[in-house]
C-alpha cells in the first residue's frame, strides 16, 4: 500500500450515483454525502454524459444495472471499450449474485448489495475501491528515490495531477532546482561528497515543499522538483539552501539554479510545466550572481519559436526554403587578391518568420540531432553548384562544408559523402570538410580516425574556429588537418590590440611549422587585411571582400 500524504487523504473526491429509483439515490446520497461530492443520474445515457463531462475529477461510479434508456450492463460495455474511462472504478448496485459475476466480467471493480442496510460497509467499500484505483494510477514506477527518499519523477507527476484534480482552484508553482556544474563537484571532491550535497539539498527541498503544502521529487542525478503553493519570491529557499551548503562545507562553493513556472489554472499537463521550469533554470547557466529565474513571456516565445523551427525543418528542406550561400575566400599571397575557394553557409527563408539567422537554428538542430539532415542537404546542394560552375565556366572552385560533431558518429558518413561526390562527378579535393576545433577536443580518438580515412581518399580537412577551443599544442601537432581556419575573434582586434596581433602572429608561425595554410575569417577592414597579408596569411575570408552571397551572386565573382 502506498504511503499517502495527509493532505491527499483528506481531499474530497467526486463520485457518480446512477439509479433510476429516486429513493435509492437519496439513500446513497445521505450515506456518502459527508465524504464525497456526489453527482446523480437516472439512467445509463444520462450517466455517460456526466462521465464524459467530468472524467478528470470522477473517482468512482456507483451503478445500478436495471434501468430504462440504457441499462447498467450496456454502460459497463461502453466504458470498458473507451480508453479514457477504463481507469474510473465502477461499483455495481445489485441484489442478484449472477448479476454480480456478470458485471465483474464486464469490468466492474466491486459491488454493493441491495438493500442499503449497512451504511458503514458501503462507506468502507467505496473508500477502498477509490484508494485501490488511485494506487494503480500512481504506482507505475518506484514510489521513492532510494538515496533521498523523495518521490521518483513518475510518481511525483501522478500525484501532482491528483492535486490538480482535487484542488483545481489552487494557484501552484512548478519549481526545478539543479546544482550548477554538479559533474565537477563529483570529479574534484569525489562521489561521496557529491552524494552528501544531494542529500543536504534534498532535505531542504523536502522541508520547503512540506511547509508550502506541496510535494517534492528527485529527477535525474542533481535535478529536483517541487509542486507547491504559489510563492511571491524564493528568497527564503535560496537562504535555506546556501545555509545548508555552508554547513556542509565552508571551503566548497555550491551554486544552484532555481527555475519557476507559475502555473495557469487551465494548463493541465504536469510534465510540460516542469519542462518549462527546467528551461527557466537553464537560462541561469554562467550567471553566478543570480539563482532564481522565471518562465516568462519572453522565454515562452523562445520555446514556441524553437518548437516551430524543429517542427518545420522537414517541410523547409522539402520545399527548398533552405538556401546555401557562399562566402568567397581570397588568396592574398600575390600582389592582387585571387578568388581561390568559398565556404558554404546555410540560410532559411521561413514562410512565416522570414530570413531566420543561422544561430537561431544551428545549435537547436545540433541538440535535437536534426543537424545531420541539414548537413546532408548542404553537402548535396554545394556539390551540385561546384559541378554546375565547372561545366559553365571551365573552372573548379573548391567549397568547404561543415561536418557537425554528430556526423562523425554516423557509421555511414563516408559512404554518404563519397556518394555525393560520385553522383556529381567531382573529386574529393573539390569538397573541403570543415570540423570545429571543439569537436577534436570532445572525442579526439574517434574523430581523428574518421578524418584520417577522409584524408586518405583525398579530401582536404579544415579545422574551423581554431583558437576558440582548448586544443593543446601537442594535440595540434598530431591532428590530421590540411588547413587551419583562424577564429574571427582573434581578427576583430588585430589592428587595435598589440596582444591580439602577437597571438595571431604566433598562430601563423605554428601553422608555418606544421606546413598548413591559414584562413583568416571575419576580416572587415583594410588594416586587418594588410596586417594579415604582411604576416604571411594565405587565405582571407570576410566582409572586406564579400558577405555570404546567394549562388547567383557568387557566380558573378567566378565570371569576373
Amino acid at each position: 500500500m502506498l504511503n499517502k500524504l495527509n493532505y491527499i487523504n483528506t481531499l474530497k473526491r467526486t463520485i457518480l450515483v446512477v439509479d433510476d429509483e429516486y429513493v435509492n439515490r437519496e439513500i446513497l446520497g445521505a450515506i456518502l454525502d459527508d465524504y464525497y461530492n456526489i453527482l446523480y443520474a437516472e439512467n445509463g445515457d444520462e450517466a455517460l454524459k456526466l462521465i464524459q463531462a467530468n472524467e478528470k475529477i470522477l473517482s468512482a461510479v456507483l451503478l445500478d444495472l436495471l434501468m430504462p434508456v440504457m441499462d447498467g450492463f450496456k454502460l459497463l460495455d461502453v466504458l470498458k471499450d473507451d480508453v479514457r474511462y477504463r481507469t474510473i472504478p465502477i461499483i455495481v448496485l445489485t441484489s442478484e449474485k449472477q448479476a454480480e459475476v456478470d458485471s465483474l466480467r464486464r469490468g466492474a471493480a466491486d459491488f454493493i448489495t441491495k438493500p442499503y442496510d449497512a451504511p458503514e460497509v458501503i462507506i468502507a467499500r467505496v473508500k477502498r475501491i477509490i484508494e485501490l484505483s488511485e494506487d494503480r494510477l500512481v504506482i507505475q514506477s518506484t514510489e521513492k528515490d532510494e538515496m533521498t527518499g523523495l518521490f521518483s519523477r513518475s510518481f511525483f507527476y501522478e500525484y501532482a495531477s491528483l492535486m490538480d484534480r482535487y484542488h483545481m482552484d489552487r494557484e501552484m508553482d512548478a519549481v526545478s532546482v539543479n546544482v550548477d556544474r554538479f559533474h565537477l563537484v563529483n570529479e574534484i571532491y569525489g562521489r561521496e561528497f557529491g552524494n552528501q550535497v544531494l542529500l543536504t539539498l534534498s532535505g531542504v527541498i523536502k522541508d520547503f515543499a512540506a511547509r508550502n503544502e506541496g510535494i517534492a521529487a528527485r529527477g535525474d542525478a542533481d535535478d529536483f522538483y517541487m509542486y507547491i503553493n504559489r510563492q511571491e519570491n524564493y528568497a527564503s529557499l535560496e537562504r535555506a539552501i546556501y545555509s545548508a551548503m555552508e554547513s556542509l562545507s565552508r571551503s566548497v562553493y555550491i551554486k544552484v539554479r532555481i527555475g519557476v513556472y507559475t502555473c495557469p489554472a487551465d494548463f493541465q499537463d504536469v510534465e510540460n510545466r516542469f519542462d518549462r521550469s527546467r528551461l527557466a533554470a537553464n537560462t541561469l547557466r554562467g550567471k553566478f550572481n543570480q539563482t532564481v529565474a522565471y518562465f516568462d513571456n519572453e522565454l515562452q516565445h523562445k520555446v514556441f519559436y524553437s518548437e516551430r523551427l524543429i517542427h518545420d525543418i522537414h517541410e523547409g528542406i522539402a520545399r527548398k526554403q533552405f538556401e546555401v550561400f557562399f562566402q568567397p575566400k581570397y588568396g592574398v599571397e600575390e600582389d592582387e587578391p585571387v578568388l581561390k575557394s568559398a565556404e558554404a553557409l546555410i540560410r532559411w527563408r521561413h514562410p512565416e518568420f522570414g530570413m531566420v539567422a543561422p544561430f537561431d537554428f544551428i545549435s537547436l538542430f545540433e541538440e535535437n540531432g536534426l543537424i545531420q539532415m541539414l548537413d546532408q542537404f548542404v553537402w548535396k546542394e554545394t556539390a551540385s553548384k561546384i559541378r554546375y560552375w565547372r561545366d559553365k565556366y571551365k573552372v573548379t572552385i573548391p567549397v568547404s562544408v561543415n561536418v557537425s560533431r554528430i556526423d562523425i558518429y554516423d557509421p555511414e558518413i563516408e559512404d554518404k559523402i563519397d556518394g555525393i561526390i560520385e553522383e556529381c562527378g567531382l573529386s574529393p579535393e573539390d569538397l573541403h570538410l570543415e570540423i570545429t576545433e571543439s569537436a577534436y577536443s570532445d572525442n579526439a580518438e574517434q574523430l581523428m580516425s574518421v578524418v584520417q580515412d577522409f584524408r586518405d581518399k583525398g579530401y582536404l580537412i579544415e579545422m574551423d574556429d581554431f583558437g576558440a577551443g582548448y586544443s593543446s599544442l601537442n594535440m595540434l601537432a598530431n591532428l590530421p588537418i590540411d588547413i587551419l581556419k583562424l577564429d574571427m575573434k582573434f581578427i576583430q582586434e588585430i589592428h587595435t590590440d598589440e596582444k591580439a596581433r602577437r597571438m595571431v602572429q604566433l598562430i601563423m608561425d605554428i601553422a608555418k611549422f606544421l606546413k598548413v595554410p591559414v584562413v583568416a575569417e571575419g576580416v572587415e577592414v583594410e588594416e586587418q587585411y594588410r596586417i594579415l597579408k604582411d604576416m604571411g596569411c594565405q587565405l582571407i575570408q570576410g566582409y572586406y571582400f564579400s558577405k555570404p552571397l546567394p549562388a547567383g551572386e557568387f557566380e558573378k565573382l567566378i565570371k569576373a
